[in-house]
């Protein structure tokens, strides 16, 4: 099964990120994936997401990644495992911006993000 979709627009999220959604449709519903950018020396709020396994995918620049309560300085080409529930947030170090894919199990639906308290 092939799923051809038109450039997504990129659109500002509350967490504090911009996201491109590449694949998050109901009729695939075990999987989306997104492209994330976080401006330069900015950073996301701190979340989680409910009943969701969350993959980052690091395509460009370096950060700080706080998932629960270990931090790790990741760069392009690693790959961050998130548990649902889990508290996280990222950190851009760079002065570009930060990319990366963020790969959700089940899809990502905005139901099952909650921000956390830092």
């Amino acid at each position: 099964m092939v799923f051809s979709m038109s450039r997504p627009e990129e659109y500002y999220f509350k967490e504090g990120c911009f996201i491109e959604e590449w694949h998050n449709l109901e009729q695939d519903a075990s999987c989306s994936i997104a492209r994330v950018r976080v401006e330069a020396g900015k950073a996301t709020k701190l979340h989680a997401l409910k009943n969701t396994v969350e993959r980052y995918v690091m395509l460009g620049g370096s950060a700080v990644v706080t998932v629960g309560q270990k931090s790790w300085q990741v760069s392009e080409g690693d790959v961050v495992v998130i548990k649902p529930d889990e508290p996280q947030k990222i950190e851009n170090l760079d002065q570009q911006d930060l990319l990366f894919l963020a790969i959700c199990t089940p899809r990502f639906v905005v139901d099952n993000y909650r921000e956390c308290s830092e």
